[in-house]
């Protein structure tokens, strides 16, 4: 059973679905429902729940734009895909999800140990663990993805969002903007809470779950500077400083 909390409404459009260690998101607009990241298996109660109370159904999710493929931010996508929604993801992590949730530690190896983490910080254990309970490592593979390569605009989706490619935390991670909202989906790119290492406040994730930490500070600078955007991570709360104060922030601090 998913560590769920109640849904948030962060941005006009937009709710916040999943739990204190992983966001997903779900965006309203007139031509359809979108959905950014797919959570853990162990969310899709929640989500259903949430689609019920508003009048809804799976049917009604165009697409699902998954902003990397690590098994958090996965869970859901075999069912929305067997409902009807598109499932997009970056070429670079395809294999990741077509592989299955263990595949990314083959596939996108991070750069560094996590029992290092854990031997300075116990608690971080919390972060996998959770994932274990919510089924984040036993989901199923899922080969149904439609892939697309680089900075891509998708036209025929409501809301016509960019993606950015951002990699670093995995070869394929991308960051999702809706230019006329000012909204900005950054995944792991750019978060607000690691779990492991228990930091807050914008930043990359540590390299017990990073790729290639080098080149995630580096996509910092591909992020757009839109003003007063609000920056969604897939993990922690939204940021409203704007984009050049979190990525700001985030060079500062570094990799954990």
């Amino acid at each position: 059973m998913s560590s769920t909390v109640p849904v948030q409404t962060v941005a006009d459009g937009v709710d916040r679905l999943g739990d204190r260690a992983v966001n997903f998101y779900l965006v309203h607009h007139p031509d359809g429902l979108l959905l950014i990241d797919a959570g853990l298996p162990g969310h899709l109660a929640q989500f259903q729940r949430h689609l019920a109370a508003l009048g809804r159904e799976p049917a009604d999710i165009k697409a699902v734009l998954l902003t990397h493929a690590h098994p958090d931010h996965t869970g859901l996508v075999a069912p929305l895909h067997r409902a009807g929604a598109e499932v997009w993801v970056q070429r670079q992590d395809a294999a990741i999800l077509s592989g299955g949730p263990r595949s990314a530690m083959r596939l996108a190896k991070p750069e560094g140990s996590m029992l290092r983490y854990l031997l300075r910080r116990p608690s971080g254990i919390g972060a996998p663990l959770h994932m274990a309970r919510n089924g984040g490592f036993t989901a199923p593979p899922f080969a149904e993805a439609r892939e697309f390569e680089g900075d891509t605009a998708f036209e025929t989706l409501p809301g016509r969002p960019r993606a950015v490619a951002v990699p670093g935390h995995t070869s394929g991670s991308t960051a999702y903007v809706f230019e006329d909202r000012g909204l900005v989906f950054t995944g792991d790119a750019l978060v607000t809470h690691d779990g492991l290492t228990g930091r807050r406040g914008p930043g990359t994730v540590s390299r017990a779950f990073t790729h290639d930490s080098a080149a995630a500070l580096a996509s910092l600078d591909r992020l757009p500077e839109l003003p007063d955007a609000v920056l969604l991570p897939g993990h922690g709360d939204p940021f409203t400083g704007g984009i050049a104060a979190a990525t700001a922030e985030a060079r500062r601090r570094g990799v954990a």
